[in-house]
């Protein structure tokens, strides 16, 4: 621990505090170290002791009541996004406590909890809510605020439609055939599109239901129209952009031989991110780590793994 620059845990509250790890011991150690705790529900609250789970904070901060269509029933989102909010919340928080720690020399204690990064993933739905008073719906794969910005249905397979702005929409009509329809007023701005969006949206359903995907995504995107294919994990993945980018890596693995990952999102010009191992089999580093952070011998080690602390 002295050695240590971060600690992270998600232990429920109190648990390092019963081990004899609490912050007043962990910082008579090592007052630079940052601890770094994530929980379910934070150390405060009539909810703090209570287990966190994704799925679960997912319903109880509305992000379900927002997912799905409008005439099914509430729906999680398809991946852990509060679990993976939460990690990305800690890095943050780790790396301000590391740069307030050049000036103050010391560590602080970061807390996260996944009901408040599920709740700051609201973003723009909840702001709409404090701003209107309104409870926001389920708009299925529409858009609460923009119209057309959906999933419609090409001649051959499904496309994701996104217009953002009045010239976009203007643009789309062109490209549709329908310029007259850019000039409606019923139609020609967006709050427009949207007092009229069950009058506009079977009128574009049928427009783009009359051509292959690949030629609407062909012309809206050369027009400069956000649109894109409903693609499966597989297609996403050998899409001709994910290979440019170099998405994917293949690293060796101890077992399994050579296998691919999805590589980090984050490029640094002058220290590149390099993935440099396979992910670690359980246990893989733990004789490593003890042998170089606080110096066990082998035989110290052997006895901890028949003690069963290992």
């Amino acid at each position: 621990m002295r050695r240590s620059d971060v600690l992270i845990e998600n232990f429920k509250r109190g648990t390092l505090e019963r081990m004899g790890l609490g912050d007043d011991i962990l910082w008579e150690a090592n007052r630079s170290l940052i601890h770094v705790s994530i929980t379910g529900f934070g150390t405060t609250g009539p909810y703090a002791d209570y287990p966190g789970y994704d799925f679960v904070v997912q319903g109880m901060a509305g992000i379900m009541s927002i997912t799905g269509d409008a005439a099914g029933e509430p729906m999680k989102v398809g991946v852990a996004i509060v679990d993976v909010t939460a990690g990305l919340n800690a890095v943050n928080g780790i790396l301000a406590a590391l740069y307030a720690r050049r000036e103050s020399g010391r560590g602080q204690r970061v807390d996260i909890s996944l009901l408040e990064s599920a709740l700051a993933w609201l973003v723009n739905v909840g702001q709409n809510y404090l701003v209107s008073g309104q409870p926001p719906k389920r708009y299925g794969n529409a858009h609460p605020n923009v119209v057309p910005y959906q999933v419609f249905q090409a001649a051959d397979r499904p496309l994701a439609l996104g217009v953002g702005n009045d010239r976009q929409f203007r643009t789309f009509c062109e490209i549709a055939g329908r310029p007259e329809l850019g000039d409606d007023p019923a139609f020609a701005s967006n709050s427009a599109r949207l007092e009229n969006r069950d009058r506009l949206i079977p009128t574009v359903a049928a427009l783009i239901a009359a051509r292959p995907a690949s030629e609407w995504l062909r012309l809206l995107n050369d027009a400069g129209v956000p649109a894109g294919p409903i693609n499966t994990i597989p297609q996403a993945l050998a899409d001709p952009q994910v290979e440019a980018l170099g998405v994917l890596r293949t690293l060796p693995h101890p077992t399994a031989g050579e296998i691919q990952v999805i590589g980090p999102a984050v490029h640094l010009s002058e220290t590149p991110v390099v993935p440099r191992s396979a992910p670690p089999r359980h246990g893989e580093h733990t004789d490593v780590v003890l042998q170089e952070m606080l110096g066990l011998s082998e035989e110290a080690i052997r006895a901890l793994r028949v003690g069963g602390a290992l």
